[in-house]
């Protein structure tokens, strides 16, 4: 009778006080907030319940009421942790739609299905055992504000935070604030902070998260960052795992120290009706990653694991990305075929049309851009490096730095390392690309059908065919741009089909006899057409090269490490320095002149008086060695000039450039 006497006197008193006061009842951990303006009729019926705005108590579960003048936002939920428990409080007008459960510091909360209105939820505190559950079926916004939270002892999913909700989540880092996400070794969750539907990170906070059993981040649907920073310490899954589509606008992520993938996004296999089908990566933008701005670091250390991966297309218009891969490759048991780690990897296109990108694999095998259907660069600075060597496995014997001969190993036992590797086209409009590799049979830029150069900057420097179509009878043609291309084991440029010379600058270095600056598929009746632009080619052209619209000269005598000026005419179309000589025999640990050599030094062709120097131009061509540039544009890594002033130097003779012959 105590008890039902003071609730009486409580609510007579409420009804008399000021709009703004609020009468707060404590349910265990849950405070629950009512706006005496909002409250109305309250009901106390059978001397157990009392109702308010359609929310029910019990009153044997009710452990105090009192009123005060605290300021309630409508549609909140705020959730303090505090070591080992946490403390709830809820607006008074959306308690009636949630169901709440606190064990300690794991706090459970279930919306209803008659939610009409989007709540907020403001996490804050700190727990070394605690965890935020929320389930439903509505929108909602989650605020970090400040939150250190620990799941340890998993009560529901063991993930530190795991939002049901299969709908469009906003994700709040407040600004100004650190957060902390770590989950349990054990449990069910597929995340620290896993969200079914898609969320929606914005504001400039700083979010951690830890993850002890799989993925960090992960969702089941679209993720979006607007803004705020995202560091992944380390996961034993993907740094971030999506489906549907991945978007970044601005912000920034860092992630390390996890053994999959940086950043994932799947194709959404969900069932699309009555059909059975799935989901179709083009139809629905399905399993396509998009970076529009903010910035990308990470350093990926698992075995064939990749930095940024899609089952569908990597977009890329601006931002700063720099991922460095370190892992070997390994083998797939399921695809019985060795797989290795790649910066970018895509099971569709690459396209880049703006950013910085700075993508760097050590590891034996690696690659630098990766994709199954077509490569497009049409604005950006990319930079590639790998300088890993042949990995060799063919599901019983690994070695890491295979040196032995390939030509009579099945393919899907070994895997060199390669710059940008393209099993569709490959068309460059725009930009600059610079690739370094070294290792055994190491590329630059290939593709599986053709390449086609109309503008730009691509610079290579390989120990293998530095710019190669490897697929038969497809063309490689270059329309403009400017184009260097050196290899210290192959050929410069080299396509399985014909080549075309059409327009801009290219400067291509092959290796030692017979190997050639540009190759073209002699052997299948297939030929080299040089037909405008301008033309270096040190170690000569391809037998038989059709040669028209300009005039081809050569010189065998040219000098090592040597400023050039080619002039077209009388007028001064580029000044260059010639590569390094080479000491003889295959170099596996060669380099390329000026700024882009990878590592080892050395290498390059042999000596100058049995390799061609070769220039082309519209008109005739001629030459100067051994002269000072001042001023002008540098291309290719500081080893060509265009629109400098050149000083002293001695006239190159030049025969006429015959192709019947090498």
């Amino acid at each position: 009778m105590k008890k039902i006497f003071a609730l009486t006197i409580t609510i007579l008193a409420l009804s008399g006080l000021l709009s703004a006061q609020t009468l707060n009842v404590q349910v265990g951990q849950v405070t629950y907030q009512f706006l005496a303006e909002q409250a109305g009729v309250m009901t106390y019926a059978n001397g157990t319940e009392l109702t308010i705005m359609d929310k029910t108590f019990l009153l044997t579960d009710v452990a105090s009421m009192y009123v005060n003048e605290t300021i309630v936002k409508d549609n909140t939920v705020m959730v303090a942790y505090n070591g080992t428990s946490a403390a709830v409080v809820v607006a008074g007008n959306v308690a009636k739609y949630l169901t709440i459960s606190v064990t300690g510091a794991h706090v459970n909360i279930a919306q209803s299905d008659d939610v009409a209105e989007e709540i907020t939820y403001t996490l804050s505190g700190n727990s070394e055992d605690g965890e935020f559950y929320l389930s439903g079926s509505y929108k909602s916004t989650i605020e970090l504000n400040g939150l250190t939270l620990t799941n340890t002892n998993p009560v529901t999913s063991g993930a530190a935070i795991h939002i049901q909700n299969g709908k469009r989540i906003k994700v709040k880092v407040l600004d100004g604030t650190t957060n902390t996400l770590v989950d349990a070794a054990n449990g069910s969750q597929k995340g620290a902070f896993y969200i079914k539907g898609h969320p929606e990170f914005s504001k400039s906070g700083v979010l951690n998260v830890v993850g002890n059993l799989k993925h960090a981040i992960k969702s089941g649907e679209y993720i979006e960052l607007k803004e705020a920073t995202l560091n992944v310490t380390s996961a034993q899954g993907d740094g971030i795992n999506c489906a549907q589509y991945f978007l970044m606008k601005s912000g920034e992520i860092n992630i390390n120290g996890v053994t999959d993938d940086g950043i994932q996004c799947d194709i959404d296999d969900a069932d699309t009706g009555s059909t059975g089908e799935t989901t179709d990566h083009e139809d629905e933008d399905s399993g396509n990653i998009y970076i529009e701005g903010g910035s990308i670091a990470m350093t990926i250390t698992g075995k064939a694991a990749k930095g940024i991966k899609s089952e569908g297309d990597i977009i890329i218009s601006g931002g700063t990305i720099d991922v460095t891969t370190t892992g070997h490759g390994k083998w797939d048991d399921e695809d019985l075929k060795t797989k290795a780690a790649a910066c970018l990897s895509s099971d569709a296109k690459v396209v880049i049309s703006g950013g910085t990108l700075t993508l760097t694999s050590t590891g034996s095998g690696g690659k630098g851009i990766n994709c199954d259907a077509e490569f497009e660069l049409s604005g950006g600075d990319v930079t590639v490096v790998t300088t890993g060597g042949l990995y060799y496995n063919n599901g019983t014997t690994e070695n890491t730095n295979y040196t032995g001969n390939t030509d009579n190993i099945d393919s899907d036992y070994h895997s060199s390392s390669k710059g940008v590797k393209a099993d569709g086209a490959i068309t460059i409009t725009g930009g600059r690309i610079s690739v370094s590799t070294a290792g055994l049979n190491a590329e630059g830029i290939e593709s599986k059908t053709t390449i086609l150069i109309s503008n730009g900057e691509v610079v290579v420097n390989a120990y293998d065919d530095a710019i190669n179509v490897g697929g038969d009878g497809t063309d490689l043609i270059i329309e403009g741009g400017y184009v260097y291309a050196r290899a210290i084991n192959n050929d410069g440029i080299d396509g399985n089909g014909n080549v075309y010379v059409k327009g801009g600058l290219v400067y291509a270095i092959g290796s030692r006899e017979p190997e050639v600056a540009i190759d073209a598929n002699t052997e299948e009746n297939k030929k080299l057409y040089v037909q405008g632009g301008t033309v270096i080619a040190v170690g000569g052209l391809e037998r038989g090269a059709s040669i028209t619209g300009g005039t081809c000269k050569y010189t065998s005598s040219w000098t090592e490490n040597t400023w050039h000026a080619l002039y077209n005419g009388g007028e001064l179309v580029a000044a260059f320095q010639t590569p390094t000589k080479a000491t003889g025999g295959s170099n596996p640990g060669g380099g390329g002149p000026g700024g882009n050599r990878p590592p080892g030094g050395g290498g390059g062709p042999s000596g100058g008086g049995s390799q061609q120097l070769v220039v082309y131009t519209s008109s005739t061509p001629a030459l100067e060695s051994g002269v000072t540039v001042s001023g002008g544009t540098t291309y290719f890594g500081g080893v060509a000039n265009i629109g400098g002033t050149v000083s002293g130097g001695t006239s190159v003779t030049l025969s006429n450039y015959s192709s019947s012959g090498r």
